[in-house]
């Protein structure tokens, strides 16, 4: 387990970090979300014992990466950004190296080298030097360093940067299978990344956490309804009016006219169950469904909003969301009240 506490980092005047605290578990992912300068790099550096803290605690399985680093340090594996691989190494003799380093027996170290290998499938390459790797292999290889020494901890800064889709599906499972011997905590500004492998996220940015939460309540809060878009030929008002008397819809907003008798709704439903229910009633009461889809109001928004806050006028996250909320209802009736407009001139011009 890993317990961050009321952590600050000065530079100079500048603070990268600011006063933050959260922990990870046994045997969890945990992502560390932020745009570039939120302070992701500095957090970690802190808590893998690079750079000191200008206040807090980071407590590693019960020691103080401070006052007793080296045994905190053995409970750490760190994969920087830029692998810390020696390009004119072969790729065992490095892993070798690193043992050696890492305080692995001598008698035990080819062995305990060999498995780690086998465990990133890069046994076939152990003879091949690191520099002629692809950038893929070269990824596997770094990850193999931190697994050196089995430590219970693995930290991973921005370990997809420059990969490409085939390369990053690997990582991906990569991560996913350390989990079930380590905790992890994975570093990032790609929200899909930490969606694909996260148990839980810390948001951060300006040095300052914005929402710790599991990716499943983020989610919920951010978008808790269904919008269901639909073109309908057919009176705005009956449309509106036979919607907003279906159990479970929420709201219709954005009515916009298309062409005489056809105009764009978005409705707003509780649940997916909603929906058909919703085209039945259209349908029983002769209002044609030309097109439907469906949106959910995505968790980037979330994100987006958090991280782009002016300084001293930062909202949590309950906050924004009721704030989008309101956004909503009020663009809600503005619309309604536009569609009635454009309604009753067509009306006139016939």
């Amino acid at each position: 387990m890993v317990e961050i506490k009321n952590l600050t980092k000065y530079y100079g005047r500048k603070a990268a970090v600011k006063n933050i605290s959260f922990n990870i578990e046994d045997n969890e992912i945990l992502g560390f979300l932020g745009p570039n300068g939120a302070g992701k790099s500095t957090t970690l550096n802190i808590i893998c014992g690079v750079i000191p803290s200008t206040s807090g605690t980071v407590t590693i399985n019960g020691y103080d990466i401070e006052n007793d680093p080296v045994k905190a340090k053995k409970c750490i594996g760190f994969l920087p950004e830029i692998p810390p691989v020696y390009t004119d190494m072969k790729v065992g003799e490095y892993l070798m190296f690193v043992a050696g380093l890492r305080g692995v027996p001598g008698a035990k170290r080819r062995s305990h080298v060999e498995r780690v290998m086998n465990r990133m499938n890069i046994s076939d390459v152990s003879k091949r030097l690191i520099g002629n790797l692809s950038k893929g292999y070269r990824q596997r290889v770094g990850f193999a360093q931190a697994l050196i020494g089995d430590p219970k901890i693995i930290i991973l800064d921005e370990p997809t940067v420059g990969l490409d889709p085939s390369q990053l599906i690997e990582v991906r499972n990569l991560i996913l299978e350390l989990k079930r011997d380590h905790s992890v905590i994975l570093s990032s500004h790609i929200l899909s990344e930490i969606s694909a492998v996260c148990d839980r996220v810390v948001i951060i940015n300006h040095g300052e956490i914005q929402a710790i939460d599991t990716i499943a309540n983020l989610e919920d809060s951010s978008q808790s309804n269904i919008v269901l878009k639909l073109k309908v030929q057919g009176s705005s008002r009956e449309v509106a009016k036979t919607a907003m008397h279906v159990d479970g819809v929420v709201r219709v907003s954005n009515i916009t006219f298309v062409k005489t008798g056809v105009y764009t709704y978005d409705v707003e439903v509780k649940d997916k169950n909603v929906r058909n229910s919703l085209l039945s009633a259209l349908l029983y009461n002769k209002l044609d469904v030309l097109e439907v889809s469906e949106e959910r109001k995505s968790l980037e928004q979330i994100f987006v909003n958090l991280v782009n806050q002016p300084e001293g006028k930062r909202k949590s996250l309950k906050e924004l969301v009721d704030e989008m909320e309101n956004e909503a209802d009020q663009q809600a009736e503005d619309a309604s009240s536009g569609a009635e407009t454009e309604a009753a001139d067509e009306n006139k011009e016939v």
